[in-house]
């Protein structure tokens, strides 16, 4: 069996309690060898890229419009959806392979897996673009000619038939296992997801639902005996919503499953359905003390909540937009960038793409940003504008084929252009907003990394298309189409600037004080100092500080936090996190958003 990770924001090592190459590593089972891969898809796309991208360059040096100057940087910064690509095609490598009987995919939270599920579509629409560039001469004599048409490359014809393969794979060999929980945000992100992937892959459906930690036994815990009955009321959801899946739950046994032994454990539980006996060493609980303070108030035009997926993220922006609106006279608006957001929830109210009023608060405001059909709209502009009738000796030749070539850039857009357009809206409202705070509720860290990175690779792909245009700079077509490009470009390096400039930008980091979370965090924060965009603020959500019974489950995870909340700050002594308590009942609508921020605490 081989198990793969193509998360960004991987997990695997962790689990594992190893070091896992970016190459399968057998982990050697009592009766079987288990092989286990993080695909590091950057390092593979630099790999693939390092035997490659002198083809690359030649194929588009030979009839096209680009130098090698003008597309060597698109390769440096990675090809559009190549890094998925990667991904995807380390999974069809693993089949082709025919070396494992199964193979299992640890996918990225839903709204980058969703990212992943389109790349190989992506992926040819970026070789139409090679293939055009590369074939000016050829094309223009059969458009208006008659000329033979022209034969393709090999390398193009290669990387679409694998294109091709991976589709295949994934709509006829796949089984997708949906893993949710008993809170009502999960199950109704878990609807959400089941129905954007039927309308994007129709192709592919969900076979199964794993309902991941329940609560099965409460022992007269106030706590565990609602999260008993939440596991029931989750239950019935999943039966009625997803009714042709298989069913399977993971109890919660109030301590972290990692490890060969948790993980055999808790699969023979899942899947066999036995019961649940894992009572790791209790960890070493460090003394971590408290200070309670008050909610930290938005002190800076834009704020980025960053994250792990599931950590509270929305919640908490929620939280810091009210706290704010409690006590300052400044308007505060909430987006959500998130694939899969869920601000809805938590306002109780259908939240839209038009920033709306939010908890009768006419100067609190939120938004979940469609960014795919902001860009559709954006790029559907700039087609109209170019296909506007022209009349001039010579000039149909000419702008026929620079504008099916700018239309084929457009169809290739880099991963993360349609959030970046989303993000460039709430920049608008800061700067109509003077005095006011825009919260930007991010997806989870793979996929917010990616956004922050997008920045640099669009202003490649802006060149280009600029470049496309050159030669009809004097028609007023090209002219208004470079226009907007030339704006978007802007734009871009302006977003730049505004996320380096702490003055400007302040990063919000969310986690949990749980090993795996915990881990993430530090890679997350790295990653961060790395983009030169510093996490000033860490705050550690739903913590039991104290012990409030004596329910052995409870107590467990209360030690568990305890022992990762006092790791984390002996590694960073001047980090002096936040922590939110533990709420037995999900933060929804205003009263809960009160006693959300009633109290805070900072760990001195």
């Amino acid at each position: 069996m081989l198990l793969i990770s193509t998360d960004p924001a991987h997990s695997l090592s962790d689990i594992f309690e190893r070091e896992l190459s970016y190459e399968p590593v057998v982990v050697k089972l009592a009766r079987a060898r288990l092989h286990a891969w993080q695909v590091d898809a950057e390092a593979r796309f630099r790999k693939f890229l390092a035997g490659e991208s002198e083809q690359i360059l030649s194929i588009l040096e030979g009839g096209s419009i680009f130098t090698r100057e003008d597309i060597a940087p698109l390769l440096e910064t990675t090809l559009p959806g190549m890094a998925e690509m990667s991904a995807l095609l380390a999974v069809h490598d693993a089949l082709r392979s025919e070396e494992y009987e199964q193979i299992v995919v640890d996918t990225a939270p839903f709204g980058h897996t969703l990212r992943m599920f389109e790349m190989p579509e992506h992926f040819v629409r970026f070789l139409d673009f090679l293939e055009l560039a590369s074939s000016r001469d050829q094309i223009l004599a059969q458009h208006f000619g008659g000329a033979p048409k022209m034969q393709r490359a090999k390398l193009i014809s290669k990387w679409r038939k694998l294109a091709g393969e991976v589709i295949s794979a994934f709509s006829q060999q796949a089984k997708i296992f949906l893993v949710t929980t008993s809170e009502r945000f999960s199950l109704n992100e878990s609807v959400r997801c089941r129905d954007i992937l039927r309308n994007t892959s129709p192709d592919l459906e969900i076979d199964a639902v794993v309902l991941n930690r329940v609560v099965v036994r409460s022992g007269g815990c106030k706590a565990c005996t609602l999260r008993s009955k939440n596991a029931e009321i989750a239950r019935k959801f999943i039966h009625r919503e997803f009714s042709r899946a298989d069913f399977y739950a993971g109890e919660d046994p109030g301590a972290p499953i990692v490890g060969l032994d948790g993980l055999r454990v808790f699969g023979a539980h899942v899947f066999s359905r036995e019961r649940l006996q894992w009572k790791p060493k209790p960890p070493r609980t460090p003394k971590v003390r408290f200070k309670e303070v008050k909610w930290p108030i938005l002190n800076t035009p834009l704020t980025i909540v960053l994250g792990k997926g599931g950590v509270g993220k929305t919640t908490l922006s929620a939280g810091l937009g009210f706290s704010t609106r409690e006590h300052e006279n400044l308007s505060v608006e909430i987006c959500s960038v998130d694939p899969a957001p869920s601000l809805d929830d938590v306002f109780q109210t259908e939240i839209s793409d038009v920033a709306q009023e939010v908890l009768g608060d006419p100067k609190f405001r939120a938004s979940e940003m469609d960014a795919a059909a902001m860009f559709q709209q954006w790029i559907a502009e700039i087609k109209a504008t170019l296909e506007q009738p022209q009349t001039g000796a010579g000039l149909h030749v000419d702008l026929w084929f620079e504008r099916q070539l700018f239309f084929h850039l457009l169809d290739s857009v880099p991963p993360g252009l349609d959030e970046i357009l989303a993000v460039f809206k709430i920049m608008e409202l800061v700067g109509q907003k003077k005095n006011g705070r825009v919260v930007i509720d991010m997806a989870p860290t793979g996929h917010a990394l990616d956004l922050l990175r997008t920045p640099e690779r669009i202003l490649v792909w802006t060149r280009l298309l600029l470049k496309t245009l050159a030669a009809h700079r004097t028609l007023a077509i090209a002219r208004d189409a470079g226009m907007r490009v030339a704006e978007l470009g802007q734009k871009v390096r302006e977003l730049l600037e505004l996320l380096r400039n702490p003055k400007q930008t302040r990063v919000i980091v969310v986690m949990l004080a749980e090993p795996l979370p915990d881990r993430e965090t530090e890679r997350l924060m790295r990653s961060l100092a790395h983009l030169n965009a510093d996490p000033g603020t860490v705050i550690v959500n739903r913590l039991n500080r104290v012990r409030r019974s004596n329910c052995g489950r409870c107590e467990s995870m209360r030690r568990w936090q305890m022992s990762t909340l006092g790791t984390l700050v002996e590694r960073h002594p001047d980090l002096h996190p936040y922590a939110v308590d533990n709420f037995p009942a999900e933060i929804a609508g205003k009263k809960e958003l009160q006693r959300l921020t009633r109290r805070l605490w900072q760990v001195r």
